[in-house]
């Protein structure tokens, strides 16, 4: 099992074939695909050791045995449930972490094609939103930043504040305040009375125990590497062959039956 200094060097061998990649490639898509495979392999070299068992061992803040409407203990929250998938969708599962860097990238070039998909019932989306970097970092970051995301649902604001969390990502490693799940919110348009119930939802950690379940429910029985993972009909896609929106599109139009 790996110690916990070398999955530093790991972490910063990680960074620096990223940033060695994004000075050869030529930008844009191919940005994103390189460092996304650097990340995951990298990601796959630690999950057998210090990063995996560190957060199977972490307990949860909250106590609360409380899901987001629509799910279960160790199931992925369903986007857009509201919208009727057209004639033969295909089921699309995003595997992500709020404290991943390389997921902060990939949201950046296929969230609005994921997001208009979505919309437009061409996918049936569901979302998992996992934590295990925190127990890799030791920080308090993915934990509190996906149950802030499940407080959120309940005013129907969970896209909102997902996108939120991207667009203002906190550094992996560092960790999450209340400040920052506060400007999440007010991105996210959440005010009034719903604010205070996402407070009151934020502190009491409510969703801590369901984020810790579909964590533990990834790795041991969907069998994901590392983060993102995107699976369309529970076929793992390598992230090359969808690097790109035209290329998302093209898999699910493919997938669509």
């Amino acid at each position: 099992m790996a110690k916990k200094t070398s999955t530093k060097a790991s972490g910063n061998a990680r960074q620096a074939k990223i940033q060695a990649a994004q000075k050869t490639s030529g930008g844009g898509a191919n940005k994103i695909v390189v460092a996304t495979v650097v990340a995951v392999v990298a990601i796959i070299a630690v999950v057998g050791g210090v990063v995996w068992s560190q957060a199977k061992k972490q307990a949860s803040v909250g106590t609360s045995t409380a899901v987001p409407a629509g799910t279960s203990m160790g199931k992925g929250f369903r986007a857009y449930a509201d919208v009727k998938p057209v004639a033969g969708a295909p089921t699309v599962d995003l595997y992500e972490d709020f404290q991943c860097p390389v997921c902060g990238q990939f949201e950046g070039v296929l969230g609005e094609t994921i997001r208009e998909l979505g919309q437009t019932g061409k996918i049936q989306l569901t979302y998992h939103v996992l934590n295990f970097l925190d127990g890799k970092s030791g920080a308090k970051n993915s934990t509190p930043a996906a149950n802030g995301a499940f407080c959120a649902a309940r005013t129907d604001k969970f896209q909102q504040f997902h996108d939120a969390v991207y667009t203002n990502q906190k550094p992996e490693g560092e960790d999450v305040d209340q400040a920052t799940l506060d400007g999440w919110a007010k991105a996210a348009g959440i005010s009034g009375d719903a604010l205070t119930a996402w407070n009151t939802c934020v502190a009491d950690g409510t969703f801590t125990r369901y984020v810790d379940s579909v964590n533990s429910a990834a790795f041991d029985d969907a069998k994901i590497n590392g983060t993102p993972t995107i699976m369309i009909n529970g076929e793992m896609k390598d992230l090359n062959a969808v690097a790109t929106p035209d290329q998302l599109k093209k898999a699910v139009e493919d997938a669509t039956k």
